[in-house]
C-alpha cells in the first residue's frame, strides 16, 4: 500500500514538473492570457472590470522599463533571478527593527504573478524559487521584463503597462514620459491603495526618487 502511494506521488510530481516546464516554454513566446491574481480579484469582486491588454516590449516606453528596474530591482540585468545582497540587507534591516521591506527581484515577481497565487507560506515561496529558476533558465531578460510589465497589477483591476498608461494618463504605454513612467513605478508596492495620477505627496516623493535613480542608472540596455 505504501509503495503504491509512493509511486502515485512520484508520478504526480513528474506530471506537475512536466506541466510546469511546458507552461514556461509556452510563455517564452506566447502572450500570457490571464494570471491567477486576475482570477482571484474577479471572484473577490466580480463587479470590478479587468483592464488588460498585452503589447510587445518594443511598444512599452523605455522610461517605464527603466523605471521599474530602478525602483524594484536595480541588479536585474546582473543577477540570475535572486539578489542575495538585497536579501541580506533586508534581513539585517528587519533584525534591527527597521521597516519591513522585501527583496524580491523582478524575476521572482514575474514567476509569482504568472504562475502562482499571492501569499507568504513556505510552499508558495518554494514554488516561486522553482519557477524563478525556470524562467531565468529558459527566458531572456528581455522576455522577463516584457512579461513582468504586461502582467503586474498597476491599479484596481488594471494589469500591465498599456492598461496602466491608458487608465492613469489616457495615453499609450509607448508615449509615457519620464515622470509618468516613474509615477506608475512608484505605486507598484501597493497599486490598489496608491494612485499614479493624481499622486499623493508620498507617491510624488517616491516618483522623484525613482527619477533620480533612473538618472544614476545610466544608459538603459538589457543585452
Amino acid at each position: 500500500m505504501i509503495k503504491k502511494i509512493f509511486k502515485f506521488l512520484l508520478k504526480l510530481a513528474g506530471i506537475l514538473i512536466l506541466f510546469s516546464l511546458l507552461m514556461v516554454l509556452l510563455y517564452k513566446w506566447v502572450p500570457v492570457p490571464f494570471t491567477p491574481l486576475m482570477a482571484i480579484r474577479y471572484f473577490e469582486n466580480p463587479e470590478e472590470k479587468i483592464q488588460y491588454s498585452w503589447i510587445p516590449r518594443e511598444e512599452i516606453s523605455l522610461h517605464l522599463q527603466l523605471g521599474v528596474i530602478a525602483s524594484e530591482d536595480q541588479n536585474f540585468v546582473k543577477h540570475n533571478g535572486f539578489d542575495f545582497e538585497a536579501i541580506e540587507e533586508a534581513i539585517e534591516d528587519n533584525q534591527k527593527g527597521k521597516r519591513m521591506r522585501g527583496a524580491s527581484t523582478i524575476s521572482q515577481q514575474t514567476a509569482k504573478n504568472v504562475f502562482l497565487w499571492p501569499g507568504r507560506n513556505w510552499l508558495r515561496k518554494g514554488l516561486e524559487v522553482y519557477f524563478t529558476f525556470l524562467i531565468e533558465t529558459f527566458w531572456s531578460k528581455e522576455r522577463i521584463i516584457e512579461v513582468y510589465l504586461n502582467s503586474i497589477e498597476m491599479g484596481p483591476g488594471v494589469y500591465g503597462a498599456e492598461a496602466a498608461a491608458q487608465h492613469w494618463f489616457n495615453k499609450s504605454a509607448a508615449n509615457l514620459s519620464v515622470y509618468e513612467a516613474a509615477a506608475i513605478a512608484a505605486i507598484l508596492p501597493n497599486p490598489r491603495e496608491y494612485g499614479a495620477n493624481p499622486a499623493s505627496n508620498y507617491i510624488n516623493q517616491r516618483k522623484n526618487w525613482i527619477v533620480r535613480q533612473m538618472q544614476n542608472y545610466g544608459e538603459f540596455r538589457l543585452e
